[in-house]
């Protein structure tokens, strides 16, 4: 069950980086201090991208993970 609750802070937490993203694309640049595309968008899109499909993958493995201990904990109460 635990890991199922750490993928599933994962995923809120890549899902709203990547709102974040989308909403204010150059914070990253404010807070590293570099601008890597020089202006022009790419690197945000690509990290955009990066975050949201990282933050489905982690929202399907924990809701696998959670289904597989509820599976086992209604198991151990039959027997």
């Amino acid at each position: 069950m635990l890991k199922a609750r750490i993928e599933t802070v994962l995923a809120v937490v890549t899902g709203i980086l990547a709102v974040v993203t989308l909403v204010w694309p150059t914070w990253i640049e404010t807070l590293v201090g570099v601008d890597p595309d020089s202006g022009s968008g790419a690197t945000e899109w690509l990290i955009v991208i990066a975050l949201a499909g990282l933050a489905v993958v982690s929202g399907l493995l924990a809701r696998r993970d959670h289904l597989a201990a509820r599976g086992r904990g209604a198991r151990v109460t039959q027997r």
